[in-house]
């Protein structure tokens, strides 16, 4: 029995593991900074960045700083735009 694990699973569950890393200090971050409303929707703008990158989804390099980012321009945005 080959108990070796074949590349592109571990590949898969590398990247699900810096993935879900990379958005749970987000959205711990938006819940601190923002409120628990706000973090709800940040959550679901940082899964629609992440489908929107350019890499494919099993790359070996995936860049979920970049989805991070996206993610807070569109947190900030409506705080630009806005007259204080």
């Amino acid at each position: 029995m080959n108990t070796e694990e074949p590349f592109s699973d571990s590949i898969y569950e590398e990247q699900t593991h810096l993935a879900e890393r990379e958005l749970s200090a987000f959205i711990r971050a938006v819940t601190e900074l923002y409120g628990p409303e706000h973090a709800k929707i940040s959550e679901k703008d940082w899964i629609d960045e992440s489908e929107l990158m350019d890499s494919p989804p099993l790359s070996t390099n995936r860049e979920w700083r970049a989805v991070t980012i996206a993610a807070s321009a569109r947190l900030v945005a409506p705080r630009l735009t806005s007259p204080q």
